[in-house]
């Protein structure tokens, strides 16, 4: 049995981004089976601990029995201190399998810092889209949120998704009437991410459109494992695996204003297409 962290970067509050509402995620991998229809992987799911201190778990992540560790980038921009950092780097150096995601404009610019997979995102304030011509508003409905705020559609719904160049393992679905990937949530400012210039290890293989410019955009980059660190990927936001995203009756932070809709619940292949791509990440992270 596989070990993973489901970490966020905030600490607990039950009117944010909190472990709490990723819990459909954690269940989902919590059920997994292996061939012999024993459980495949234990799940631990928690929130960081005191803000501007070292969080115990991540600094000492390389020290842990972790196989993988999903980091859900929520905060503000200050959410890992720099021996949190350290520790997520020297994790992914020892092996382990690393998925990180973020959200539109500054939200989760802490993980700028990890080595590798951090130079994949993209932020206003921090290591921005090389391509200037992206630095504007594809949103203008919310206008309170700034680029890089690339709109796939309502929170509730869907959207169809392509994949960039070969087809890679996490995108393969059998059920799948094109043999991949097609959905995952729709989040209305989803971030920025690309693959780092220089890094041989790592591509763009799967990206969406913005039902607002009309834009392509990257929805996941992926790092493949070398001799100095373990696989990765790297998400353009946390909402494709939030509970809200997945089941909009599953509520959201009060601070949350845009009217949700309900698309991925009114077409089921919607979610089981979402399904399909976690079960294929966290099997090919740690394979």
């Amino acid at each position: 049995m596989l070990n993973i962290l489901l970490q966020t970067t905030i600490e607990e509050d039950p009117d944010d981004w909190s472990i709490r509402r990723f819990s459909r995620v954690a269940s989902f991998i919590a059920g997994l089976r292996d061939a012999e229809g024993h459980p495949a992987f234990m799940v631990t799911a928690r929130d960081r601990a005191r803000r501007g201190a070292p969080d115990p778990v991540l600094s000492t992540l390389h020290e842990s029995d972790f196989d993988q560790a999903w980091l859900f980038a929520v905060d503000a921009g200050d959410g890992l201190t720099p021996e949190d950092c350290a520790g997520i780097t020297r994790f992914r150096r020892r092996g382990g399998g690393l998925m990180v995601t973020r959200d539109h404009t500054d939200l989760g610019s802490c993980i700028c810092n990890l080595g590798g997979v951090g130079a994949a995102h993209h932020f206003r304030s921090r290591n921005p889209e090389p391509d200037a011509s992206r630095h504007c508003t594809d949103n203008p409905a919310s206008t309170e949120i700034d680029w890089p705020n690339y709109h796939s559609g309502a929170n509730g719904d869907f959207q169809r998704v392509r994949p960039v160049g070969s087809i890679h393992p996490v995108l393969r679905d059998r059920q799948s009437a094109t043999g991949v990937i097609q959905y995952l949530p729709a989040h209305p400012h989803e971030g920025a991410i690309s693959a780092p210039a220089g890094d041989a290890s790592s591509r763009v293989i799967l990206e969406g459109l913005s039902s607002v410019s009309g834009r392509r955009f990257n929805i996941a980059v992926a790092f493949d494992r070398t001799v100095s660190g373990g696989r990765a990927i790297a998400q353009s936001t946390f909402h494709h695996f939030a509970d809200y995203n997945w089941d909009p009756a599953a509520g959201c932070p009060s601070f949350v204003g845009e009217p949700a809709g309900d698309a991925i619940v009114r077409f089921p292949e919607a979610l089981r297409s979402t399904q399909q791509y976690v079960r294929n990440v966290v099997g090919w992270l740690s394979a």
